[in-house]
């Protein structure tokens, strides 16, 4: 960029803020879609930006060609995760379908018994959203809460939080949901960083999980209780899906990419330099290439769904291999479309002087880098999702926000081959999409409408567990920020 152009930052910054006022204004107050909200703010701004570019002189457009640049972001990020998008929403809605959530649920209930319901609903939270949506999951467990209330005379309420922040903690940090491999994937982790940031954000949801059991177990259990008791015991709840799959089938579509995922990092992971200055990995020759092949994410997660088709589907008829997948694919549009635009918009910034106008803003300043980043990184994920409601929004905006700032930041550190400070911001992303869940928020109804809460009980429940999830989140990422930054 010319130093012409450079100068022009601080009004070009302001005008990206008035384009994520107008993503917001647009989504929450016209109840435009979010793809429809993020495409126009896309325009507005590339269009705005080379306005003002020429009103200061600048004798070339500063964004070349705009169309290019917004077909070709939404394009690249398509390319990258969109089939991924697609198996991950497939997986979980045979999940959803089969009873294989419910199975997983009578698994973590057989080991912890009656004695602690609620961090048995935590852990079944925890698990069931890594592949299904935190709504859904909620929607298909709500019976399992009232019948398991019923059972060991635990407040409703208290299972209630603790089932949906259970869910949530893995919904916004862990792979395959689609928000966090839209961020991870915007931040510019590659196929082969997949495997960290699921490792990372397993780590990093654990205590996220952990403060909203115990905000479910402390507050929410002092809460009014206005659902009624339940009419049907946990064996009836569970005679309505009839015969339930095996444990190993049911788990074996989220572990099995997992595994699949680990083995193609282990095999390539590098052991020295050779003459040429290459470097050496673990595994090389055939092993590497089949590990390689396997541990790619889109075919890992196809592989998980033919372990879910061939694994889960009671009969494979035109119910389940139709409309079922069907289903998979509508839910996995919406999710492609949104993060395409937030490509969109990534390029547009990427293709303006905003990144060399931030770097000359904290050029010796301490406290804009590394930890410091990672601490506003979440400020600016909190506000979007506070503001318009959706957590995907939230991760893709930011992240497209977030990747050509990130060298300015300090946040493209590197461990080895592993990208620490991409992944750390993606942590930091999907804390901050957590803060809060309230009235602009599907999550929010789902879990008050079908827990019966009043409003003033969901604000003191739901809301504030998630305000705490995400604030004890961005503690945990905070703390790997100054081990590793």
């Amino acid at each position: 960029m010319s130093p012409e152009v450079i100068q022009l930052g601080p009004i070009i910054l302001l005008l990206l803020l008035l384009a994520i006022v107008f993503i917001v204004y647009a989504t929450a107050k016209w109840k435009l879609h979010p793809f429809l909200s993020i495409i126009s703010s896309t325009y507005l701004f590339a269009l705005a930006t080379n306005f003002v570019g020429s009103l200061s002189g600048v004798e070339e457009p500063i964004i070349a060609d705009i169309g290019k640049e917004i077909a070709g972001g939404f394009g690249s990020i398509i390319t990258s995760i969109g089939l991924v998008i697609i198996f991950g929403t497939m997986i979980g809605k045979i999940l959803e379908n089969s009873g294989a959530a419910v199975k997983m649920a009578e698994v973590v209930l057989r080991l912890l018994g009656d004695r602690h319901p609620a961090l048995a609903m935590s852990i079944i939270g925890w698990i069931v959203s890594i592949p299904v949506f935190c709504d859904s999951g909620y929607v298909i467990l709500s019976s399992l809460k009232k019948s398991l209330a019923k059972k060991t005379g635990v407040s409703v309420v208290t299972l209630a939080v603790a089932l949906s922040t259970g869910l949530y903690a893995t919904h916004t940090l862990v792979p395959p949901t689609p928000g966090p491999i839209a961020a991870a994937t915007n931040v510019g982790i590659g196929p082969d960083g997949l495997f960290w940031v699921i490792v990372i954000g397993l780590f990093v949801s654990i205590p996220v999980a952990l403060a909203g059991h115990i905000w479910a177990r402390k507050v929410a259990a002092k809460l009014p209780v206005e659902l009624d008791e339940a009419v049907e015991s946990f064996e009836e709840f569970k005679a309505r899906f009839g015969q339930l799959p095996s444990a190993f089938a049911s788990f074996a579509p989220i572990v099995v990419p997992i595994v699949l995922l680990a083995l193609g990092s282990f095999a390539n992971f590098p052991v020295g330099v050779d003459a040429q200055g290459n470097n050496e990995v673990l595994i090389t020759g055939f092993a590497n290439t089949l590990l390689t092949f396997l541990g790619a994410p889109v075919n890992a997660l196809f592989i998980g769904l033919l372990f879910a088709i061939f694994g889960l589907l009671p009969q494979r008829n035109e119910e389940t291999l139709t409309k079922w997948m069907g289903e998979g694919l509508l839910d996995a549009a919406v999710i492609i479309m949104i993060t395409g635009a937030g490509g969109s918009l990534g390029a547009v910034i990427k293709a303006t002087p905003i990144a060399d106008y931030v770097k000359t803003l904290i050029d010796g300043n301490v406290a804009f880098v590394g930890v410091g980043a990672l601490i506003i990184t979440f400020l600016i994920a909190a506000v979007l999702k506070t503001a318009q409601g959706s957590s995907t929004a939230s991760l893709v905006i930011t992240s497209t926000i977030m990747l050509p700032l990130l060298p300015s930041l300090g946040l493209d550190a590197m461990m080895g081959t592993v990208p620490i400070g991409q992944m750390l911001t993606v942590m930091a992303i999907g804390c901050g999409a957590m803060v809060v869940s309230h009235v602009n928020d599907s999550y929010f109804w789902v879990v008050t409408q079908f827990s019966k809460m009043s409003l003033s009980t969901a604000y003191r429940a739901q809301t504030m567990a998630t305000l705490v999830q995400g604030l004890v989140g961005i503690v945990v990422v905070s703390i790997l920020g100054i081990i590793f930054l």
